[in-house]
């Protein structure tokens, strides 16, 4: 991430504030048993996470299964419009989302992550689904404590 941005889009875990990240938290139970699985969200350019929380809703600042656990900080440089962009791609994916049935196996809060990823066309593609999300997530995402 370059150093263009000043401190209040800096991480700051005790806010729950996570600018620009796709973020994860564990669901009881399912990540007990196999724990790479877990609730995935992601944040706008001021750090307030959206994730898909259950059918037909979308939740803002207040993650379905608790308070992230892990981050992956990506680059709003990779957005065509910067911060602008990166916000739309996350508001325009939410609203979708906030018409969609939620299904565990295949459209969920990952495809939710992917969609925005699309919407903002992260890193100039539009090929982002909740396997790609999944994997470029687990390979890079950072424990917050």
């Amino acid at each position: 991430m370059t150093e263009e941005y000043d401190e209040q889009f800096e991480i700051d875990p005790k806010r729950n504030r996570y600018p620009y990240c796709i973020v994860w938290t564990p669901i009881p139970i399912i990540t007990w048993l196999l724990p790479i699985i877990g609730h995935m969200g992601i944040a706008t350019s001021r750090g307030i996470i959206r994730d898909f929380a259950g059918p037909y809703f979308v939740a803002e600042d207040n993650m379905a299964f608790g308070n992230p656990t892990k981050y992956w900080q990506l680059d709003p440089n990779l957005v065509d419009d910067g911060r602008n962009g990166w916000d739309d791609g996350v508001e325009n994916a939410s609203k979708i989302y906030c018409k969609r049935m939620h299904y565990l196996c295949w459209d969920n809060c990952h495809s939710h992550v992917g969609t925005a990823l699309n919407q903002m066309r992260y890193n100039g593609e539009s090929n982002h689904n909740m396997v790609k999300t999944f994997f470029q997530f687990t390979f890079y995402s950072k424990y917050i404590r």
